[in-house]
Parts: structure tokens; sequence; C-alpha cells
């Protein structure tokens, strides 16, 4: 980067405790003491220091303040303790161009590396960072959605803080970083704490754009707040001026210096140098002449002093106010429309008059210089300029994503080459990673406008774009797109799975299903015709209010029945054939059938332009017919893929949380707890009120009443209202199902009678009538036991039948269990022995424990105590090892009642970590994520909240206690 300031190297005045708060900081951070201003010590040892102690500071003021000038300060100190340095500043011109500030950080510390060395140095993260960076070319697949792309780029400056400590991060001008950075930097700087890395900021606090609010907000969330820079006094003021004019300038003229800028060092430095160039005297008779030169420095001044420097300069300084920063000589040239030597002669007259700075490379002397030039520009010459300069971007084979932003200052006058770049732009940049980009391009292309061949194509490319941040927006697009003149079938077919999409997933599952109704009766093509009916299918399973679910669930058996599984539209039809037969109840082995069917050609998770719901409900059937471990490699194999892709918010958020259901269904409670967790903090980062969000709940909530903490579930619920009104898709568990749970946990037994019975009205006329997909009936006859016995009774026992039908041992058993809880006497005890059978050949251990415990308690009133000790005592320990603390305490208080002694636990947990184990926590200690973890140890992340799962319950501790409980070996 191109020093700016003539005085960085000079003594900064009055800014004592601003140098003092980052020596301290750099101290915390090296370890190092300094004496004066030069380090005294030897190089970074972070084991001689203990754990690596980063920091935020945040220096905020006016333009001209000396932010730039204190940010060199910190460089040049950090630099002279063996720090790292990463740099970076944002452009007025440059805030629409994506990831523009975090390529300067980044970009120089891979420099030189070639494609193999890349990929060695950025592991699985290079396809997803490396075109965000600008280090390869982006690939044709999926993009990366945008918290995917930021947690890779949490890794890389993870990876480089820790490899290359101690590190110090300069951010300058922040106030006009690109949003895509901003954010990125944003959520990142609190975690400096937990690295060998200083963080260092400059903005100017009223010039923050909207988009920067979570930035606003950084210093108080890092624990500290900005270091406000403010003016200088008339001392320092007189200071500046004598060391520009020397020691002869008097006390009046100073302090008329002082006035006219307003203490500002910027303006005194360069009303200072006006004052020398002009020959002025530096007296109080002179005085009076430094308002007009004051005036000079910017503004129409400004305008003026660079019209005296002819017409080729102020063409060429034009040009350097429309490029930006960073810029090269020829191309600035060509952009003015000025000869090689003229542009010279022209740079070297800006340079004599502090306009610009630098010779391989130009910059402005300071950014009130650049943004004072780009304003005094004509508006239709600046838009020209605009215009050239993309055009002369493009010709020096800088490609459309660098035009982009110049093109979005030019004025629509339909130039189909206009609309050309745009769209490569918009594609490149989105599949970079910045959707929002690729947007703001894809609009603009739309307003110039398009030929009438392509504006359809444009409309959905525009909607595509939009997909993750704007859903409603979306819709609006590719409904427009659809009422073009379309001559190419295949755009139409794209344009209506894609508007399908975005309608299911927004909640509007009728509309996606009416959407593909009406492009089905008009579509002469065999296979597209069935991959729409496909779509229909899937998207009417998931609906909560589908009309005719029978009729649709025959017409889906016949049609599964006649294919062969040749391509993945076959194999989506069979695989929602295999969910069908789950939620209707049909005998588990047909599912199994079926599911082993849409297997057998593959059946990926982040196949392009489709969904992962079918493989999801594949993988999930193998669980409801108690083969969860089937279930599991399925899942571990889909979440590879959506790591691979950079899909790491909804889609990470569902594969956690429902990874953590098939670990609930098999009674690994703090396994399951841990994994749900994980799933809901992905999906509290996509947004609140998302479909990941009702999943994510509904499972805490069924987790935690299991474990028996009630209180916690019913707060868990309230904070995300997780009550009525219930999403209009299907979501499993059922969500209005498990808040009828909860209220049967809270004693509400009439309000749980009244939801739950309102959630069978719903799944009765649907066909969904399997007990082990949604126990509503189940959990009705125990609402309805108190004051409906019979009834009870006879609502549990029809649901006992539907699980016997069902078949899965899981199924029967919990039903028995369940029933059993309504009924009394021999016939409680006969259903109680039937269930524990049952489940003792499923892998449903928490309903084993469940059953085991009831079975005792029945048999310790019935007076067989040696029989009841061997449930309770079994049953107590299977609650432990499923870590149920609320079953726990009742076996114990059945095992007092009895009569009987405590028995010591042969527990299968120990409180020796295994060798991975320990390398994970102690990574964990050290700051790193999940998916850094996963990276380094080259282990999926699943894996790793599995380990550190592991360890929580051997130490007895979380993460926030984790590093007093881990012994040292």
């Amino acid at each position: 980067m191109v020093q700016r300031s003539a005085r960085s190297k000079k003594t900064l005045l009055e800014r004592e405790s601003e140098l003092a708060a980052v020596d301290e900081a750099l101290t915390e951070l090296t370890g190092l003491r300094v004496d004066g201003a030069e380090s005294q010590g030897r190089p970074y040892d972070s084991t001689a220091q203990g754990r690596p102690h980063g920091a935020l500071l945040a220096v905020a003021g006016r333009a001209g303040i000396g932010k730039t000038t204190l940010l060199g300060e910190v460089r040049r100190r950090a630099a002279a303790r063996g720090c790292t340095v990463l740099a970076a500043r944002g452009g007025d011109q440059e805030q629409r161009v994506a990831f523009h500030v975090a390529r300067q950080l980044l970009q120089p510390q891979f420099a030189g590396a070639g494609e193999v060395d890349l990929r060695d140095q950025l592991g699985s993260w290079y396809d997803i960072v490396g075109p965000a960076l600008g280090l390869c070319a982006p690939t044709d697949g999926a993009p990366p959605d945008p918290q995917g792309l930021r947690d890779g780029l949490d890794w890389v400056l993870t990876h480089l803080a820790v490899l290359r400590a101690p590190m110090v991060l300069v951010l300058d001008d922040a106030h006009w970083a690109d949003p895509e950075s901003l954010g990125w930097l944003a959520a990142f700087a609190p975690r400096a704490e937990q690295l060998p890395l200083l963080v260092v900021v400059a903005y100017r606090p009223d010039e923050l754009p909207d988009h920067a609010e979570a930035f606003r907000g950084l210093p108080g969330r890092a624990g500290g707040r900005p270091l406000d820079l403010e003016p200088l006094s008339a001392l320092a003021v007189a200071r500046l001026v004598r060391e520009a004019l020397g020691g002869h300038a008097d006390d009046a003229f100073c302090r008329e210096c002082w006035a006219v800028t307003a203490g500002n060092p910027f303006e005194t430095v360069e009303l200072a140098a006006k004052v020398r160039d002009r020959g002025v005297a530096p007296t109080e008779e002179a005085a009076h002449l430094l308002r007009d030169l004051a005036a000079a420095v910017k503004g129409s001044g400004l305008a003026a002093r660079l019209e005296r420097l002819g017409a080729s300069a102020v063409r060429f300084a034009w040009a350097c106010a429309v490029l930006g920063t960073e810029i090269q000589p020829p191309l600035a040239a060509a952009v003015a429309g000025v000869g090689r030597e003229e542009a010279a002669d022209a740079a070297d007259a800006l340079r004599g008059a502090r306009i610009l700075t630098g010779v391989e490379t130009l910059e402005f002397i300071h950014p009130l210089i650049a943004t004072g030039v780009y304003r005094a520009i004509p508006p239709a010459t600046r838009v020209a300029l605009h215009g050239q300069a993309a055009w002369c971007v493009v010709d020096g084979g800088q490609g459309p994503a660098a035009a982009a932003r110049h093109l979005l200052e030019t004025h629509p006058e339909g130039d189909p080459w206009v609309v050309q770049q745009l769209r490569a732009a918009a594609a490149e940049t989105l599949r970079s990673g910045a959707p929002d980009a690729a947007r703001s391009y894809l609009a603009r292309a739309l307003r110039e406008p398009p030929p009438c061949e392509d504006r359809a194509t444009v409309l959905y490319e525009l909607g595509s774009a939009s997909l993750l941040t704007e859903p409603a927006t979306t819709v609006n697009h590719l409904r427009a797109a659809l009422e073009e003149p379309i001559a190419a079938p295949d755009l139409r077919h794209r344009i209506v799975y894609r508007l399908s999409q975005v309608l299911a997933h927004s909640d509007r599952l009728a509309e996606a299903s009416d959407t593909l109704a009406r492009e089905i009766r008009v579509t002469g093509d065999a296979r597209v015709k069935l991959r729409m009916v496909a779509e229909q299918f899937m998207w009417d399973a998931f609906r909560a209010d589908e009309p005719d679910h029978p009729s649709r669930s025959r017409r889906m058996a016949r049609l599964a029945d006649r294919l062969t599984g040749r391509d993945l539209t076959e194999r989506y039809i069979i695989g929602l054939r295999t969910w069908d037969a789950v939620l209707r109840g049909e005998p588990a082995h047909i599912a199994l059938h079926h599911a082993e069917r849409a297997l057998a050609g593959g059946l990926g998770w982040a196949e392009p332009d489709r969904g992962f719901e079918v493989p999801v409900l594949v993988a999930l059937a193998f669980m409801y017919a108690d083969r969860p471990g089937r279930t599991e490699e399925l899942f571990a194999t889909g979440i590879a893929d959506f790591e691979r892709q950079g899909w790491r918010g909804a889609h990470l958020s569902f594969a956690y949380t429902l990874l953590a259901y098939v670990r609930f269904r098999r009674g690994r409670l703090a396994e399951a707890e841990d994994f749900v967790r994980a799933g809901l903090r992905l999906a509290e980062r996509v947004g609140p009120g998302t479909p990941a969000h009702w999943y994510a709940v509904g499972v805490l909530v069924e987790v935690l009443l299991a474990r028996g903490r009630v209180g916690e579930a019913t707060r868990i619920a309230e904070h995300y209202s997780f009550s009525a009104p219930f999403p209009a898709a299907v979501v499993f568990p059922d969500a209005q199902t498990v808040h009828g749970e909860l209220l049967l946990a809270r004693g509400l037994t009439k309000d749980a009678a009244a939801e739950l019975a309102a959630a069978g009205r719903r799944l009765e006329p649907r066909g969904m009538r399997n007990p082990s997909w949604c126990p509503w009936q189940l959990h009705l006859a125990r609402a309805e036991s108190h004051d409906a016995p019979e009834r009870a009774v006879a609502t549990a026992l029809e649901a006992v039948g539907r699980a016997r039908q069902f078949g899965a041992p899981s199924a029967v058993g919990q039903a028995l269990r369940l029933a059993a809880e309504v009924s009394s006497g021999s016939a409680r005890l006969k259903l109680l022995e039937e269930s524990v059978t049952h489940l003792e050949r499923s892998p449903a251990a928490y309903e084993l424990a469940c059953a085991l415990v009831s079975l005792g308690t029945e048999l310790r009133r019935t007076g067989s105590i040696k029989e009841a000790a061997e449930h309770l005592y079994r049953g107590l320990e299977v609650a432990v090892q499923c870590g149920a603390d609320g079953l726990v305490n009742t076996a114990r208080d059945e095992i007092t009642a009895a009569g009987l002694r405590p028995r010591r636990l042969h527990s299968t947990e120990t409180d020796t970590l295994t060798a991975r184990e320990r390398t994970v926590a102690e990574l964990m200690i050290q700051g790193r994520t999940e998916s850094e973890i996963a990276h380094d140890l080259r282990l999926d992340e699943a894996t790793i909240v599995r380990l550190l799962s592991a360890v929580y319950r051997k130490l007895g501790t979380d993460s926030t206690g984790l590093p007093t409980a881990l012994k040292p070996t």
C-alpha cells in the first residue's frame, strides 16, 4: 500500500493515550516490553507466555483527524516487535466490489503460491474461499452460502494468526469497506482475544453505512470502546506549522492556523504547505490570507487549484478519482483519453500540487482530496468516465467483475454489451459467495434493459441471486420471468423448478404445488413432466394442509412401483414413496425395500438444482425402521457433501438437528443435546423464524423433556415462540405434538389434550398414522386419562395397533409402554412386560430405560420385590448411560421405596480421555472452532461435535469450564 502521509515517521502530536493503548495491546500480544519506541526482547514464543491474548482496538474520528497516521505508527511498532502485519483500507469507489478488503488482507499471504501449494495450505476450503480471495477461478457447481464462506474466511485468518503469530491486522477507512468484508470482520473480530491477533480498525463514525450495523457496536461487544481522536490543541498546531515553515512563524500566525483548521492535522499540514508554496511570510500581518489558502485544500478551492494545472491534469485527476485506489498510470491515461507522455506530465503536476502521490502505483494524498476531486467532476462527465473505465478495464483483461462497479454508475442505454458484462460479473460474484453484489449487478442489467429475448434469462438469474436472502423478491422476479416470451423450453423449466423451490422454502407449499401442477399440464416432454411430478410429490409431502393426501399416495405408489431408478428423478420418486410408506405406517420392511431401491443408483445431498429433502427423508426412514446406524452413515456422507460445497447455514443446521434426533431416538441424550444446540446456533445465524428453527427447537424440547429438564424446555419454547401458529410445512418431530408433550409435562392436561387432539385432526385425514413418526395418539391418551380413562385406553390401544402394523420393535415397545401408563391392574403389567421384550430388540435405549423403570415400579407395587429390583437396577443403569437425569432420579426413588440398597453402576464411561478426545479438547481451549479442528484433524464436523460431547460428559463440564477441568497430561 502506498504511504499517504509525509509525517508517518514523525512524532504523533497529542496521541499519547492512544499510543499507550497500542503499546499495551502489543505487549499483551507479544509479551515484549518496549524501551522508548523500539522493541527489546526475543521472537514470539506462545509457550513462554501462556495462552495468546489478542484484542480489538477501534479508532474513530472525522476526516483528516489523523487516523491513517496513527495506524501507520501501529504498523511500524508491530513490525518492530516482529509481528506479521496484514493491512487494508476501504475505498470510496470500491465499496461495491465484493471482498475488496478481504483480498487486500489475505491475498498477499499466499502470493506466489501455485495451485498445488494453495490446495495444500487451504485444504478443503480451497474451492470455497479461493474464488472470494481471487486465488482461483470459481467452480461451476453451486455457490457456497454466505455463512459457509464466512466460516472459511474465519478458518483462513485463524490459521494464519496461529501459523504466523503474533499477528496484527490493520484496517483503515473501514466505513468504506465492502459489505461482504465488513460483515465478516465484524463477526470475527471479537474472537481476536482468543488468538495471537491484534485487530486495529479506523473509521468515521458519522459515515458508517446502513449495512455496518454489526460493525457499529463492535467495540462494545469486544469489551472496549473506540479511541476517539480529538482535534489538536493550538500548541500542537503551532508545532506542526513551525516544523513546516520554520521556528520563526509567530504565535499570532500559528493561532490563526489553528482557528482556520479547527485543529485538524491534515488541513494544518496542507495549509502550511500552501503557505510555503506561495511564499507567504508566517507573520501576524499575513494571517488574514490563511482562510483563502485553506479553502484551496478542499471543495471549490481544490477544484480551482486543479484547473490551474491545465486541462490534461484535470482530465487525468478525474480519471484517477473514478478508478479509486491503487491506480495504474497506463489505465488512468486510457480512461482520461491522454497519451503516455501527456499522462506522465499530468501525474508530475498533480504530485507537485500535493494531489497525487506514488510513481508505479498512484494514490491520492488523502481520501479528502480524492472525494473532493470526484465530486468536482461534472455529472455527465463522471458518468462517461465510468463507462470509459469499464471498457478499459475489460479491454485490459481485468474481467467483467472489475468493470461492474463502473457500469453501476452509468445511465441505462439499452446496450447489449453492458448487459453481457453485468451478467458475467454477477455469475462470477455469485459463485464466489457474494449474492448481494450479484443481485445489484443483475438489477442494473435489467434496467439497461436487456434485449427482449434475454429478459427472462436475466430475471431468472436475478431471482437465483436473491434466493437465500430475499425469497419474496425472488418469487416476484421468477413469476415475471414466466410472463416473458421464452424460446428455450429448458429455461422455462428451470424457472419453474426454482420458483416452486423458493415458494416451498418460504412456507408457501400450496403455491409451490400449484405452480408445478399448472406447468405439468402444458409440458410435452415426458422426462421433464416426470421431474415436475416428482417435485410436486415432494412439496405435497411436506404440506400440512394437503387436501387429497390418500389419492396422491396411491398415485405415487403406482408410479414408483413401475420405475426402475435409472436416473435421479426416478430415484427421487422412489425415495418419496419410501417416506410415504413411513408416514402411513405401512410395514417397515416395505419402506426399507423402497429406501434401498432409491439409494441403489446414488442419491447425493448436494446435487445441482436439486434439494436435499428427499435424501434426508430416505435416510430417516432407516431410523424409524430401527436401523439408525445406516441413517448415521448416510448423514455423515451428506454432511460431508454440504461442507464441500460451503453450505454451512440452513443446510448444515438441518443436518445437525436431524442427526440430534437420531441420537435422541437411540437414547444418547447428551450427544443429542450437543448436536441440536449446534444446529440451533447455525439456524440463528441464518435468521429467525425459518424452518430450521422449528426443527431445532422441536428436537431440543424433546431432548430436554427426556432429560427431565421441564423448566428449561419451557423457557426455550417461550424464547423461540414455539407455539401456535405452527408452520404450514410438515416438520419432524411434529411441532404441535411436541408442544402438546410440553404442556403435558407441565401438568396442563386440558390444554395438552386440546393441542394433541388438534394435531390428530390435522394428520388423520392425510393418512399420517404411524405413531413411530408422530405419537400424538399416545400422548393424547395420557392427557385424556385424567378425565376420561376409558377413552384414553381405547386411544392408546388404537395407536398400539398401528405400531404393530408398522412393526419396528421401537415403535411397538414405545406404544405398549405409553398404553400401559393409562391402563391398570394386570393389563398394565402385561403391557409393560411386552414393551420391554420389544424394546430389548430395538436401538431405543431411552425408551427401554423408561419401560424397565415402569415395569420395576409396577412389580414393586404388586409385592414382587426381587423381580422389581432386577428391572429397577437395570433401568437405572441404562438411564444413566442415556443421560436421562430425571429418569435416574425416579429410578433411585423407586429403589429406595422398595427398601433396596443402591448398587454401584457398571458404567461404560470413564474419566480418562482418549488421545483424540484430549487433542480436540486442547484445541478447543486454544479458541479453535469445531470447523477449524475438523479441518486440522482431517475429520468431519459431526465427529468433532461427538468427541466434544464425550469430553464434556467425562469431565462433567461444558466449554466454559473446559480450561479448568482438563488436567495436564
